[in-house]
């Protein structure tokens, strides 16, 4: 059974392992509950740092929509409006000026306006635009080799000449001014946006994101990858906020209000926080969150170095198997469920303590995945060892009842008993031999079956006088019944309790008589009681055990019975006198010679005290 047992745990656990290998490197099953317990930490974290304070937002927010209304009217608000509020924000000599609003398309019906925002434009150096690419068949879309013509557009060496994309490129804004970058956001598979594209290679031209292209031009060295996972910080909002109308009707008056040194050396990102205008986006701060804190998010990241770094794939797979090696021993070994349970717990616990305290250090760790492999192992071993136990009990009930008091063996399975925990081993015990005399002549002049009920009856009546002074039945030999106390329970008064059922055997053997009348004449049983040293245990091959008693004891047991005939019915040795000799009376029989055994035996016969 103890192989049976390694053998099921290492199964588990090459199973697990096999499964683990093929999700870090195949499946990649749990990539969402990895993240969303991820942002649990990251949201707490956020809540507690502060954002970079020289990154402000000047913020089409709700209230500018109205208030801008008389001015401008309804959005989209011609360009002149932004030219205005552009050169006044310049003349602070900001470190950078950068839109989240699309000028994809030239104003039609207001020209001049275009041209006074391009005016603007023109003067200025250190304004950064937007622009997206779209879905579709890239083929069809803009040439890049052309666009390399328009702006700096970094390359590999020889890139595709005849690359191509689908941009929404600044159209409104003469190509000279064109500092441009991607402001595409992609969410991850649950819908969540957790990660900000750096650069896309289209054939060997390099597409920089918005914050990337700011970056090359602040001289401040990015990520060599595609993309950064964004490292969260401050609520909603998290930046600085001015409102647009605010700042645009404070540079309309002849004596402004505002501090004229409010944005000097600071990173300007203009942009809209307004529900009517949909920027927004599903992070793990919020479901609905502004595409400019995106944004600022993402350049506050690039400018301060402090993005979040993923742990390689590997890492987690090896926590995971690392976590269920640490079971494996302790299953092993059959330890307490609840206690591993427990253990598990409370290295879980630490786990995610760490994982917390890895992130505000910029550690992204994946742990829904190996905690979710080891939980799993962990139910799955306590499921099999469960229904082995459940096994063994009920193995250890059926082999048990045969030979214990029921009420006895629920005591032991309690405990929990099995066939290999009472292994053999060495007890001080009383033994019983109960042989029936006279049934040679009653077999003579009854049927078999007959003689077998007559028996069972007999048999029945004796066995639950043994079960119910606490012995332990042996075994049926022919027409005997051996006994023994002591085992597999511990009994400091196993030979009061034997004497005690020898004598109500007897008190039964005399009422059994008198049931049988005349034919029952002949029917007497003699008893004989030794107690002494015995090797006590289940005994035999895998498929047939029993649980008995041998040894010299068991053999003067059996002696003693024999010497019954023509003494008494029963007869005790001295050593079962010595250990109850003040709970009963014992009259000496005298001594006998016993086969194997150089000295007699004393022997005597038990009476009840009398009141």
């Amino acid at each position: 059974m103890k192989l049976k047992n390694m053998q099921r745990v290492h199964f588990l656990a090459v199973i697990f392992l096999a499964l683990i290998a093929a999700n870090a490197y195949w499946l990649n099953s749990f990539s969402t509950p990895d993240a969303r317990l991820s942002d649990v930490f990251v949201r707490q974290i956020a809540s507690t740092l502060k954002t970079d304070s020289n990154i402000v937002i000047v913020d089409i927010d709700e209230t500018s929509l109205a208030a801008m209304q008389s001015v401008a009217g309804s959005w989209p608000w011609p360009r002149a409006v932004h030219g205005e509020l552009l050169a006044g924000i310049a003349r602070q000599q900001p470190a950078a000026i950068v839109f989240d609003i699309l000028f994809s398309e030239p104003d039609r019906y207001r020209p001049d306006s275009d041209q006074l925002f391009n005016d603007v434009l023109r003067d200025l150096h250190n304004v950064y635009l937007p622009m997206l690419q779209l879905n579709g068949e890239q083929k069809n879309g803009m040439s890049l080799a052309e666009l390399a013509q328009l702006t700096d557009l970094p390359h590999r060496t020889n890139p595709d000449p005849n690359a191509r994309a689908i941009l929404l490129a600044p159209q409104a804004v003469e190509p000279t001014s064109w500092r441009i970058g991607l402001i595409n956001f992609s969410e991850d598979t649950d819908g969540i946006a957790r990660r900000y594209e750096l650069r896309r290679d289209i054939g060997g031209w390099q597409l920089e994101s918005l914050p990337a292209r700011l970056m090359r031009d602040l001289d401040i060295k990015i990520p060599s990858k595609n993309s950064i996972a964004l490292h969260w910080r401050g609520g909603q909002p998290a930046y600085q906020h001015i409102s647009y109308s605010d700042l645009y009707a404070d540079q309309t008056r002849e004596t402004p209000l505002r501090d004229a040194h409010e944005l000097t050396g600071k990173i300007v990102i203009i942009g809209s926080s307004a529900t009517g205008l949909h920027d927004v986006r599903a992070t793990p701060i919020a479901s609905l969150y502004s595409g400019t804190e995106i944004l600022a998010t993402a350049i506050d990241n690039l400018k301060n170095a402090r993005h979040t770094i993923a742990l390689p794939v590997w890492f987690s797979a090896v926590l995971a198997a690392l976590l269920i090696a640490l079971q494996v021993p302790l299953f092993l070994r059959r330890s307490d469920a609840s206690k591993i349970g427990a253990l598990l717990l409370l290295v879980s616990g630490g786990l995610l303590a760490a994982q917390y305290f890895a992130m505000s250090k910029l550690f992204s760790v994946a742990l829904f995945t190996p905690l979710l492999f080891a939980w799993a192992f962990y139910f799955a071993a306590a499921i099999s060892e469960y229904l082995r136990e459940k096994q063994a009990r009920e193995q250890t009930v059926r082999m048990f009842n045969r030979f214990l008091d029921p009420r006895v063996v629920a005591s032991l399975v309690a405990q929990g008993a099995t066939a290999q925990s009472l292994g053999s081993q060495a007890r001080d015990i009383t033994v019983l031999f109960s042989d029936i005399r006279g049934f040679t002549t009653m077999s003579e002049s009854h049927t078999p079956e007959q003689i077998v009920s007559l028996l069972n009856r007999y048999f029945s009546l004796q066995v639950a006088i043994v079960f119910k002074h606490g012995g332990t039945l042996d075994k049926f030999i022919g027409d005997a019944i051996m006994a023994f106390w002591g085992a597999p329970q511990d009994d400091p008064k196993h030979a009061q309790h034997a004497v005690a059922a020898a004598l109500e055997m007897e008190q039964c053997l005399l009422q059994f008589k008198q049931e049988l009348g005349a034919e029952g004449a002949d029917f007497d049983v003699g008893i004989g009681v030794h107690s002494g040293r015995a090797v006590v245990g289940f005994i035999g091959a895998d498929e047939r055990l029993d649980y008995t008693a041998i040894g010299d004891t068991v053999n003067l047991s059996s002696r003693i019975e024999g010497l019954t005939k023509g003494v008494a019915r029963i007869l005790v040795s001295s050593d079962t006198v010595a250990h109850c000799a003040d709970e009963y009376e014992f009259s000496a029989m005298g001594s006998y010679a016993v086969k194997g055994r150089v000295q007699e035996v004393e022997l005597f016969l038990p009476r009840k005290k009398l009141q």
